[in-house]
């Protein structure tokens, strides 16, 4: 948490002694009501300004470091444990705000209180920290508050919260294999056209003998490589930023959202692993009380994908025009005709968050089956490549070698 700043004052005292010293408080009033209430005249009240060296350096590394989701979850389960235990809510918040490991999270929780001491609602003072606190969350606050259930709330977001980094981190799981792969891949054809082939290419050129046209391709290649490798990692790294900047426009998200989706193999599992997240969500805020409209609204938001937050969207303007949600899902093409089936059941019986639920199932156990099959897809394709390579430098290094033994 936020450490108070120091100030360095002077003053006189009753006697008209002067008095000077350092006091650490909340601001420059704080110190100047201190001095007058132990009887002392205030003459100058200045900040202490920490130099770099003597700050303390696990404060800057609290400072620095990064906000993710297992520092909102853990927050959700202690929340949920002192409000269970009957804590006031100031009390708890105080508490969490001197054990916050999380710089970030202290700050906020610290404005937070400030607001709750002042007479605002819990969800409101979460409202004001929209980059720490998701939408999500703070509606299911606001209901827990309306319903008397807070407790039971902070336990649900918490539950919620760790399906959705399970199912975050399965899916980078997946896509860290063949990323892993078509790298090494990368830097080995980058090693051996700039150190392999020239030694080879040296080597024929002193023979003498006459080069196949596979041995002149890589030799032709290997040059290019040699001679323009500064401008080939110039582009690519050009390529890099340029492609990250177009993914943060709107337009370039959406894009790549939408074709996220698409990729071969890791697309389906992308797939999944979305509308599992977004079943999840939207079932947990319906059975927590959130009306559709809401829940639709918020949980569009919830699944870091522009593309189904476009479809999601299509289907909250589908249910304020009076279409039943299996019309809605239906018409955004994302869900299998079994899933719709599913939430049309749900829908008839009145249970669509306990349907919602099952999908979600559904869906993250279809992403574990992809993911342990993910190897077995991707091997054959690697295979195949490698098996290209070695081929044709087996031809192009090979058959020049077997010309020059014949000579000799």
């Amino acid at each position: 948490h936020k450490a108070m700043p120091s100030f360095q004052y002077k003053a006189r005292s009753a006697v008209a002694e002067l008095v000077q010293g350092t006091l650490n408080a909340a601001s420059v009033d704080a110190v100047l009501a201190d001095l007058l209430k132990r009887g002392n005249t205030p003459i100058d009240i200045n900040e202490e300004k920490a130099s770099l060296s003597s700050m303390d350096i696990g404060q800057m590394l609290a400072r620095n470091k990064g906000f993710d989701l297992s520092d909102l979850i853990l927050f959700s389960r202690q929340m949920h444990t002192l409000i269970k235990a009957g804590v006031p809510m100031v009390r708890s918040l105080t508490g969490l705000i001197e054990t916050s490991r999380n710089f970030r999270m202290g700050e906020a929780l610290q404005d937070i209180l400030a607001h709750v001491e002042s007479g605002q609602n819990l969800s409101t003072a979460f409202a004001a920290h929209p980059d720490i606190f998701p939408q999500l969350f703070i509606s299911m606050i606001r209901v827990g508050e309306n319903t008397g259930g807070l407790d039971e709330t902070f336990l649900r977001m918490a539950i919620h919260m760790d399906r959705e980094k399970e199912t975050k981190d399965r899916i980078k799981e997946a896509l860290r294999y063949p990323t892993l792969v078509f790298i090494a891949i990368a830097v080995a054809i980058g090693v051996i056209n700039v150190m392999v082939i020239p030694v080879f290419a040296e080597m024929f050129e002193k023979s003498g003998v006459a080069l196949p046209w596979q041995t002149q391709v890589l030799i032709s290649t290997s040059n290019f490589f040699v001679a323009w490798w500064p401008v080939i990692l110039i582009l690519l790294g050009g390529a890099f930023t340029g492609f990250t900047q177009w993914t943060k426009t709107d337009q370039g998200g959406y894009q790549w959202d939408k074709i996220k989706l698409d990729l071969p193999i890791a697309g389906d599992i992308i797939h999944k692993g979305t509308l599992a997240r977004f079943s999840r969500s939207l079932s947990m805020a319906l059975a927590a009380g959130v009306p559709v409209l809401n829940a639709l609204n918020v949980v569009s938001g919830a699944v870091d994908n522009n593309y189904v937050t476009e479809r999601i969207q299509s289907m909250l303007d589908g249910i304020e025009r009076g279409e039943s949600i299996t019309h809605t899902a239906r018409q955004t093409g994302m869900f299998t005709p079994l899933v719709i089936q599913m939430i049309s059941v749900g829908e008839e019986t009145g249970s669509i968050d306990v349907m919602l639920a099952e999908v979600a199932e559904y869906y993250e156990r279809e992403v574990d089956y992809d993911i342990k099959n993910l190897s077995a897809a991707i091997e054959p394709i690697v295979i195949i490549f490698i098996g290209f390579m070695v081929l044709t430098l087996a031809l192009g290094v090979f058959l020049p070698m077997w010309d020059m033994s014949t000579i000799l």
